[in-house]
């Protein structure tokens, strides 16, 4: 049974990596983290408070609600003969990995009349007053940050507990995206889930620096941590760090959000230089091919590995 159901994992993972790299998102208003959002939208409209507590049970009524409709999810699809559950648990899935989505909107402000609007669509940052610079060193933070939050710790929580861990991984991650905020509204009332986030982030963010690092030929790969650290949030500092010191940029420095300046490290070697081309962010795309390869040849071989082992008992 173990290895039926680890196959079975390794299978539906292949197939969602495979296509979303093919077909990106889809579904519209009927995607998965759409509905999350709007489980939190309906919460808050009627339950907000400024407390942390009230953001408390904000996050048990989402991850259930999640959960709940999940495991009926499932329970239909396991009645479905086994090619036909495995199609649609693999469409289910690719939803919640972005690679090819994330790639895109970042590689979109290199040809975009308007990159500060095009940038706007990506970060919570003001947009309104940056540099074309600004805006291609903003894309190029989203791309390595969201390497972790959209791609790798999804596929991460699909291989370790299945489409369930996939599914409320996404639920948390919603949560902090909308609510997460160090804001006077949110500051308490988003506490827990930008805990939750956090822990729930901790092991793949550092996992995607380390891959960013690699992939790139930079074989100290440890190199990112101490800079990494010095972000505040302790996630995102680390690929955004790797893809830094990868592609040989100076990426953060002073950022204003929702009106009010914020004093963020630089990160990167202290000779890079601060200004960024359309050329910086075509390279940092780059990593998009080689993880996408390295991960598709590690499902496969992780495949054969199941298989070769279930030949031998």
């Amino acid at each position: 049974m173990l290895l039926n159901d680890a196959l079975f994992i390794l299978t539906l993972a292949t197939l969602a990596v495979l296509i979303d790299r093919l077909f990106g998102e889809f579904l519209n208003r009927w995607h998965p983290v759409v509905l999350m959002g709007k489980l939190i939208s309906g919460f808050e409209a009627r339950f907000y408070a400024a407390s942390i507590s009230r953001g408390f049970w904000l996050v048990v009524w989402v991850l259930g609600a999640t959960l709940a409709v999940t495991q009926g999810g499932l329970w239909g699809l396991n009645h479905l003969a086994d090619g036909l559950n495995l199609a649609l648990s693999a469409l289910i899935a690719s939803t919640l990995l972005a690679h090819r989505m994330l790639h895109d909107s970042v590689k979109a402000l290199i040809t975009s009349d308007n990159p500060n609007a095009a940038v706007a669509m990506l970060v919570s940052r003001d947009t309104a007053d940056l540099s074309q610079s600004d805006c291609y060193k903003a894309g190029i933070e989203t791309y390595a940050e969201n390497l972790s939050d959209g791609y790798i710790a999804p596929l991460f929580y699909l291989l370790l507990f299945g489409l369930p861990g996939m599914v409320l991984y996404k639920a948390i991650n919603t949560l902090d995206s909308m609510v997460g905020y160090r804001t006077e509204r949110y500051e308490r009332f988003g506490k827990v889930a930008a805990r939750l986030d956090d822990a729930a982030n901790w092991l793949p963010a550092r996992l995607s620096a380390i891959l960013i690092m690699l992939l790139h030929g930079q074989w100290q790969f440890w190199r990112f941590y101490p800079q990494g650290r010095l972000h505040a949030s302790p996630n995102a500092g680390h690929p955004i760090t790797a893809m830094a010191l990868a592609i040989h940029v100076k990426l953060g420095g002073p950022t204003r959000y929702f009106g009010q300046w914020h004093n963020k490290p630089y990160f990167g070697s202290a000779n890079a230089p601060e200004t960024i081309s359309s050329d910086n962010v075509l390279r940092s795309l780059q990593t998009r091919n080689r993880l996408d390869w390295l991960i598709m040849l590690g499902l496969i071989a992780a495949l054969a590995a199941v298989l070769l082992t279930g030949e031998t008992l």
